[in-house]
């Protein structure tokens, strides 16, 4: 497994082609992604609304491409190559260069993806037919697990045609041995009013079961029926686990039962089909006007599956943040990538909001423009070794205050400090003064800056 080139909690704006490209191999245990739809939409969040400014195109033609990324999967990926042109002959020009839009983000994320991780992409029926051909390409037919259906609507009233009310989650692996732990949901009401009919006296619904025939020998359980005692032959071990006083026990035509209680039950095993998440409403708390935010519960459900405490999710279109709150609320590392600045925003106001992690939610956070740097294949060397390049790059004078200082004064820094996932590559390295270095310690170079300013006009 690879280490992370990235601190946890951080955010990067821009392409996540590029960024996806800069992060190490195999170092990421959960990746769960909701990208554009090809809905032929534009989307925009409404005035006034906390994601106010937040917007993006949903749209794509062969302008939107770089032309050489049809070259590289053509050449190196057949399987794919097929896929985006029977996408062209059946859908159009518009099918295929979005599916070359995913196809070299899926390949980067398979890639960052640790041999035990599982990918969720996101879709709706839109596109979910080819996406699915796409992703069998990327990871193997054998990889794939699950079609989800979110009901994500009780109703639709779509003009000649079934109401359309579902999204669809297209759950891969990487490898056969993979994260997962499996989640319950409540029983219908319907499935307990017919099963858990009994009630004892204190109120605790119950249904009657038979007991397990697995070793009806050596112990036994003693009752009477019409004045004859008898002995139901059961091992003592079981005996101890399903006792419980003698209340789980009862007899029904002359033979043992036992009860099985409602509050004890675990819930129905969740299937491919989800029902009981509801989609944001005008009423939930978690609402921030984002035109495609997607409910923590849902993403919730998914990262409890497929990801322990302290694992790493990834959210590379996190938007609104949603997968990123999850994450920070079931205890897992974090980070996400999006297009617009205004993600790193929501995230600030959402953990301020969600979390109740106090005042400190802005140092926690690393905010990041830059294109990461692997260190997995590139071993940068001893960053002090580069004191005399810098020197010369920046012609002698501190990248902070930008005065003139003998080489002897001058202190090599991060850009992006190590402690929030910046490597030792020259670009991200620079010569500082003693007395910028001390000012700016561990934080990043644009608190340097501003605190520079402040102090250089309190001064005046």
């Amino acid at each position: 497994m690879g280490q992370p080139n990235f601190a946890n909690r951080t955010i990067w704006t821009g392409d996540n082609l590029d960024i996806l490209r800069g992060l190490n191999s195999e170092c990421v245990d959960l990746i769960y992604l909701d990208p554009p739809f090809n809905s032929n939409q534009d989307y925009s969040a409404p005035v006034g609304s906390k994601a106010a400014g937040a917007a993006f195109k949903d749209t794509w033609t062969l302008s939107d491409l770089d032309v050489a990324w049809m070259g590289l999967i053509a050449d190196e990926q057949p399987a794919i190559y097929q896929v985006l042109q029977a996408a062209s002959l059946t859908h159009g020009k518009g099918m295929q260069s979005y599916l070359c839009m995913m196809a070299v983000r899926l390949l980067e994320m398979r890639r960052v993806l640790k041999s035990t991780g599982s990918l969720y992409l996101h879709c709706d029926p839109t596109a979910s037919h080819y996406l699915k051909l796409l992703m069998d390409a990327v990871f193997g037919a054998t990889q794939f697990r699950n079609h989800i259906i979110w009901k994500r609507t009780s109703g639709h009233s779509d003009a000649q045609r079934y109401g359309h009310v579902h999204d669809d989650l297209l759950f891969y692996v990487k490898g056969s041995d993979y994260q997962w732990h499996r989640d319950y949901q409540d029983y219908d009401p319907e499935y307990v009013e017919r099963y858990y009919r009994y009630r004892d006296s204190d109120g605790r619904r119950w249904m009657s079961d038979n007991l397990s025939a697995a070793g009806l020998q050596g112990g036994g359980y003693d009752y009477e029926w019409k004045g004859v005692r008898r002995v139901w032959r059961v091992p003592e071990a079981t005996m101890a686990r399903l006792d419980g006083e003698g209340r789980i026990f009862y007899t029904k035509n002359g033979m043992p039962r036992r009860k099985r209680y409602l509050d004890e039950a675990k819930g129905l095993p969740v299937q491919d089909v989800w029902t009981d998440v509801q989609a944001v409403r005008s009423w939930h708390k978690e609402k921030i006007g984002y035109p495609t935010q997607k409910p923590l519960a849902l993403v919730d459900r998914i990262i409890k599956a497929s990801s322990n405490e302290g694992d790493i999710v990834l959210d590379p279109f996190c938007g609104c943040a949603t997968a990123l709150i999850a994450a920070e609320k079931l205890e897992r590392q974090w980070v996400g990538i999006d297009l617009s600045p205004k993600a790193i925003e929501l995230v600030h106001d959402r953990l301020k909001r969600e979390v109740s992690i106090g005042p400190i939610y802005h140092s926690m956070v690393t905010a990041r423009t830059d294109i990461p740097r692997r260190n997995d294949l590139d071993k940068p060397i001893n960053y002090r070794l580069n004191r005399h390049v810098l020197f010369g790059q920046q012609e002698g004078r501190c990248n902070g205050c930008r005065t003139d200082f003998p080489f002897r004064n001058m202190t090599v820094d991060h850009v992006i400090p190590r402690s929030r996932g910046g490597t030792d590559h020259l670009e991200n390295l620079q010569l500082l003064c003693n007395y910028c270095n001390s000012l700016k310690g561990n934080r990043s170079q644009e608190y340097l800056i501003a605190e520079l300013g402040r102090r250089y006009t309190v001064s005046r």
